[in-house]
């Protein structure tokens, strides 16, 4: 699961960018308001340029400090707070959960939603905080949930190419 993330975000990364996708990357705690099997997590998110009404596709995953690993697509929503500077971000995705050593989440299919708040630096960088729950909406036997608290750091990928670029 983990090598399948990381390919396919590794993938994304290579393909041709629009100007407003982002590389979002994470770290934060798993399990976080519960505190029955917490671990820590780091993640990473392509997200890709709006469609309607900043409405955008995401994908991507996370892994755990206990062998956790979750990798999902979806949507989330730039809602501005503040024109350039402060966003609200609602996100829903759906995805596919092995537990490794820690959390059983009741089965492999698994869904998150979430709220994110950013603050957009002059450069369109982001950095931000993010509490997302991630449950199976009951259709196992066993939904004990999870929510994580996580800090966010995303970047234009057109800025990485710049970066790149500059060698």
């Amino acid at each position: 699961m983990k090598k399948i993330i990381l390919s396919l975000l590794a993938a994304l990364a290579c393909s041709p960018a629009h100007a407003e996708d982002y590389i979002s990357l994470s770290a934060g705690g798993y399990d976080a308001l519960r505190h029955k099997d917490p671990a820590t997590l780091f993640g990473a998110e392509y997200r890709f340029s709006p469609l309607e009404y900043n409405i955008r596709p995401i994908i991507g995953g996370f892994v755990t400090t206990d062998s956790g690993a979750y990798g999902y697509a979806g949507f989330d929503w730039d809602v501005s707070l503040i024109q350039n500077q402060l966003f609200l971000i609602p996100n829903f995705a759906v995805g596919a959960y092995s537990d490794g050593n820690g959390r059983q989440l009741g089965g492999p299919l698994e869904f998150r939603s979430g709220l994110e708040l950013d603050y957009q630096l002059p450069n369109a960088q982001r950095i931000g905080v993010a509490l997302n729950h991630i449950s199976n909406a009951s259709i196992y036997k066993h939904n004990p949930g999870e929510e994580n608290v996580i800090a966010t750091y995303s970047i234009p990928v057109a800025t990485i190419g710049h970066w790149v670029g500059a060698r």
